[in-house]
């Protein structure tokens, strides 16, 4: 089931066009993950389907509509954006922090009902973050914060959560948990989860469906088995990847990989280094001279 797409979306600054005319079809209660080199618009597909930034062309629709016409407070209940580097107001507590995932669903003055306060506990549970209620966002470690804002993601009670290259700045024990978090929020919830990442072997191993894009246009689509091959990480990457499996879970896995330098459109060329006469070498010199 689709709920989410693009028709023709078009998004460009100024002249400078990044998607050009770009059809996606995100799956309903699956983990969606986009791949692509540096540059390629994934981060700008995540932000036009979030309305977060304006598209010139084409629409993004969610349940049938235009998300350009949706009330931000109604959108705000159907999805949750968590950008690259999420930052909030300073001095805040992690309770407090999480607390604002609830905006949309309140009325008024804004004052959290008990049904709130529940939500915010059960979103901190969940992540694992009960025991940083009261202490400050500022003192945690990164991924003890990237979880925090995913908690912040869940208080809104969205079905769909979108997360801007989640792992980004965590070592690996870290993303490792938070890929975790994020699949259990799938399996257990059936929260559609899209995601931007660059590491293709997570992609393989946590993503149901694939999108990989590269000069703002979709390359290949389809599940880690049609998606992590050989050809398609030659259009996508310009690399000859060797494509194994993943001995715990079976899925593709890019074993080791070379650059196709003989097929890059700029091949760096390292001038050879001039010789100098020993007389005029530094070290010779130093040592002449000392």
């Amino acid at each position: 089931m689709i709920r989410l797409c693009t028709d023709r979306l078009t998004v460009g600054y100024g002249e400078n066009v990044i998607l050009d005319r770009l059809n996606v079809d995100i799956p309903d209660k699956k983990i969606t993950t986009i791949i692509g080199p540096n540059g390629c618009g994934k981060s700008t597909l995540l932000k036009a389907m979030t309305r977060i930034i304006p598209y010139q062309s084409g629409a993004a629709i969610i349940d049938g509509q235009e998300i350009a016409r949706i009330n931000t407070k109604e959108l705000a209940k159907k999805l949750a954006i968590l950008p690259q580097t999420p930052e909030g107001p300073g001095g805040l507590t992690v309770g407090e922090l999480v607390s604002y995932g609830r905006y949309p669903h309140q009325r008024g003055f804004g004052r959290l009902t008990k049904q709130d306060m529940e939500v915010i506990d059960w979103a901190l549970s969940v992540t694992g973050t009960q025991d940083y209620k009261y202490r400050s966002v500022d003192a945690l470690s990164g991924g003890q914060r990237q979880r925090v804002w995913i908690a912040m993601a869940l208080a809104q009670e969205t079905e769909m959560i979108f997360l801007d290259e989640p792992t980004t700045y965590l070592d690996m024990a870290h993303q490792l948990e938070i890929l975790e978090l994020l699949e259990q929020l799938n399996v257990m919830q059936e929260r559609t989860i899209v995601m931007v990442l660059h590491d293709l072997n997570q992609a393989a191993r946590f993503a149901d469906y694939i999108i990989a894009m590269k000069d703002g246009s979709v390359i290949q689509a389809g599940d880690p088995e049609n998606v992590i091959s050989r050809e398609v990480l030659k259009k996508v990457f310009n690399i000859d990847a060797e494509i194994g499996r993943d001995p715990r879970t079976g899925k593709p896995l890019c074993i080791t990989y070379n650059l196709l330098r003989g097929e890059q459109e700029h091949e760096p060329q390292l001038e050879a280094k001039p010789e100098l006469e020993e007389a005029d070498h530094p070290v010779y010199r130093a040592a002449v001279h000392s």
